[in-house]
């Protein structure tokens, strides 16, 4: 589905992707690692359009997505989530999920009077909708909360639950877990593998490196703005430059204090 040839972005002095090329292929769910500060987000920036690119295409289902804004990309099938969760906290858990949704009639003024009961057809479309990913999220008894009273945990769900009311072919998940107690950590995951099962691909930046494992097919690993492996999680564990990039550097500085 996705693919990268030759991407890169530079930030002044700071080159933070290098000339990364990849195609995710049919894999369910890939993973992207890599040490703080080794361009990770940045790319995920590139492909979702937050970022202008330097050099380089990005393409998805053999379409170019380089030159257009995140919300065409997203309306392609497409979709993020971001580090921090970005939600409307004074709204209802509910309505923050409807909000989301796209090709809503009734974000227009010429629908609203020339066409009243079209428009009242896609509310009960998308309401039903958000009934159908509460439940998913097993978030449907807090269906009427203030979204601002959220666990962070919660609010983690919440924000893939905003991705899925786009009813995406890819999903880009940026520290899906990070900050997340154990328990939703596993709710998170079966639904992941569940979503996965039925045709939704993801990629995505964990720094839980036995999760990845458990996860992912395939890893990615990044250093430096470089893409430096592509293979399984077991062979990542086994080779040479990826353990370098972890755990070298440190070392180094042990061994010259």
């Amino acid at each position: 589905m996705l693919k990268l040839e030759s991407v890169s972005k530079r930030f002044g002095g700071i080159q933070a992707v290098n000339q990364v090329s990849l195609a995710l292929g049919q894999t369910p769910i890939t993973g992207l690692v890599g040490p703080n500060g080794s361009g990770k987000t940045t790319l995920f920036h590139l492909i979702t359009g937050f970022y202008q690119l330097d050099s380089g295409r990005v393409f998805f289902n053999d379409r170019a997505l380089h030159r257009l804004k995140p919300h065409r990309i997203s309306r392609r099938g497409l979709v993020r989530t971001f580090q921090h969760s970005r939600m409307l906290t004074f709204m209802t858990v509910k309505d923050n999920l409807m909000a989301a949704a796209q090709n809503q009639l009734g974000e227009s003024l010429w629908p609203l009077f020339a066409a009243p009961g079209r428009v009242r057809r896609r509310e009960s479309q998308v309401s039903a909708r958000a009934d159908e990913i509460l439940a998913l999220l097993k978030l449907d008894h807090l269906a009427d909360d203030p979204a601002g009273n959220l666990s962070y945990g919660q609010r983690k769900l919440l924000e893939l639950g905003r991705v899925l009311m786009a009813k995406p072919r890819l999903v880009l998940l940026d520290e899906p877990t990070a900050g997340v107690n154990p328990t939703l950590i596993r709710q998170l995951v079966a639904l992941i593998l569940e979503l996965s099962q039925s045709g939704v691909q993801f990629f995505l930046v964990e720094h839980n490196m036995p999760l990845v494992t458990e996860l992912c097919r395939r890893l990615l690993v990044m250093d430096a703005g470089k893409l430096i492996f592509s293979g399984t999680p077991t062979e990542a564990l086994a080779d040479d430059a990826v353990i370098e990039a972890y755990l070298g550097k440190v070392a180094h500085a042990a061994d010259g204090a």
